[in-house]
């Protein structure tokens, strides 16, 4: 069961194992290694001779400062090389990837040999860029895109940050990678099953946001033709993309390796993200894929909603991070929903795009031609229509059923009346949600038994090993959901005596 991983990701609440052993990377004793990728990309034309210096030159540093390091700062920036190694094994080393592998590369080597060592989820920056990196033990630090771009929607909503807005925007693209016929921002090492390269719908939502709302302030070219690049994920199947058909219409997976995953926030955010694209520049393409996801959301997210918490995926509750999350991203939608469809349908198709596709990034020289070939570029932005979506309201509601929810209650009540003596028995409970639930056992005045547990809501059960001789019990039950609110309720347990 996956669960909770790219927010986790990006909240900084999920430790890593390793990227790989020496045993995995012998199996492709007899595939690339990272020098002759390279090599091969040089002699094939596609990178320039001064990419292909500064790309081995990068990991022949990282190479020797291995060797040179020891204990927490090896196994990291080990890591790091360990994932470039891979992919140059699984042949995925292509000239589009290489500035984000390399620099990560680059940046850990720098890391691990001149700064202090991490807590897992700490972020760093670097002088001179507008970048996030966060750490994961076991795989070094990161790019964190996902605080990356929420970073650049900060920049653009104060209002007075537009240099660094600028800045931000002029680093991402170059560091995108050709994928699913269009470009994406991909995550480059290991993370609970997935195995770099991989994205996420949410991610990539929000970097549509992010360059929509940059062309609109800038008017910069290479700003929209990135974002139009962008949507290519959202129109292909993982693993390459993340567009996964419902009976009602599509779901945007949050993994690319996970497709059958049903992340609701994340699903969320890329549609609010597909909004704000589609109402800046008015790309008809834009609107399909927001309808689609629109469309499947109506259906998908009242199932979330428990009655008291909401749920994270399929399999169980939404931890306090998760829940205010998706109750924010609900939210969002709500807001932009009821201004209407995100592009006005009365509206001529936009002219053909005479704008050249995004140049391949500065360290390579691409051979395959990138996604937008077809691409159109944005009209003018034009308020959208003032007709609300059709069943939006399930947004509106459901966001404020979860606010509501970090304020109330657990309600919990004693199931169980009687057991048998001297057995491990179950002493069940109705539980409204996810909480922290203390069980004390009394006989008269005096404790014989105390448990507690973090349960899910439903019917769980805390256990009570009963005594041989059996009696009449009072049982206490504490509950304590996530956001700190308190329950009680006592009972009565009629224990039989041990046959």
């Amino acid at each position: 069961m996956r669960l909770k991983r790219l927010a986790a990701l990006a909240l900084g609440v999920l430790a890593l194992g390793g990227a790989g052993s020496p045993a995995a990377l012998a199996a492709h004793k007899h595939a690339p290694t990272v020098t002759a990728a390279l090599q091969s990309l040089l002699h094939g034309g596609s990178i320039a001779e001064a990419a292909y210096r500064q790309d081995y030159s990068a990991y022949v540093a990282a190479k020797r400062s291995v060797g040179r390091l020891g204990g927490t700062r090896r196994a990291e920036l080990s890591a790091v090389l360990t994932n470039v190694q891979q992919m140059a094994a699984a042949g995925q080393l292509i000239p589009s990837r290489l500035p984000a592998v390399f620099l990560t590369l680059e940046r850990n080597r720098t890391w691990w040999t001149t700064e202090p060592l991490l807590a897992s989820g700490d972020r760093v920056s670097f002088p001179g860029s507008k970048l996030i990196w966060q750490y994961y033990p076991g795989q070094g630090i990161e790019i964190q895109w996902l605080a990356t771009f929420g970073e650049g929607n900060g920049f653009f909503l104060s209002g007075h940050e537009n240099s660094n807005l600028r800045q931000l925007a002029s680093e991402i693209i170059p560091l995108a990678t050709q994928r699913a016929g269009g470009i994406a921002w991909e995550y480059l090492f290991h993370f609970d099953g997935g195995a770099p390269p991989w994205t996420s719908g949410l991610s990539q939502g929000t970097a549509l946001q992010v360059l929509a709302r940059s062309y609109l302030r800038f008017k910069e070219p290479a700003d929209l033709t990135a974002a139009q690049q962008a949507l290519g994920i959202f129109k292909l199947p993982p693993p390459q993309g993340v567009r996964v058909s419902t009976p009602a219409g599509v779901i945007y997976a949050e993994y690319t390796y996970a497709p059958s995953d049903r992340i609701l926030n994340g699903f969320i955010q890329a549609l609010v993200g597909l909004y704000d694209y589609t109402s800046i520049t008015q790309d008809p393409l834009g609107l399909a894929l927001f309808e689609a996801g629109d469309a499947e959301a109506r259906v998908l997210t009242p199932h979330y909603d428990t009655g008291a918490w909401s749920l994270y995926d399929q399999f169980g509750e939404s931890n306090l991070n998760y829940h205010e999350l998706l109750a924010e991203f609900l939210q969002h939608l709500c807001e932009r929903s009821k201004k209407g469809i995100p592009i006005a349908p009365a509206a001529p198709p936009p002219a053909p795009s005479t704008t050249p596709t995004a140049p391949p990034p500065a360290s390579t020289t691409s051979k395959t031609g990138g996604a937008s070939s077809g691409a159109v570029a944005a009209s003018a932005p034009t308020a959208p229509v003032s007709t609300p979506i059709a069943a939006d309201q399930i947004y509106c509601t459901t966001a404020q059923r979860f606010y509501a929810d970090v304020h109330t209650p657990p309600v919990v009540a004693l199931l169980t009346t009687k057991l048998h003596g001297g057995t491990r028995g179950g002493v069940k409970m109705s539980l409204s949600k996810i909480s922290t639930v203390n069980l004390t056992v009394r006989k008269g005045s005096h404790v014989v038994w105390s448990n507690s547990a973090t349960v899910g809501g439903g019917k769980p059960k805390l256990l009570w090993v009963t005594p041989a001789k059996g009696g009449t019990f009072t049982v206490t039950l504490t509950a304590t959901d996530l956001a700190g609110n308190f329950a009680t309720t006592n009972g009565t347990i009629v224990v039989s005596p041990h046959k």
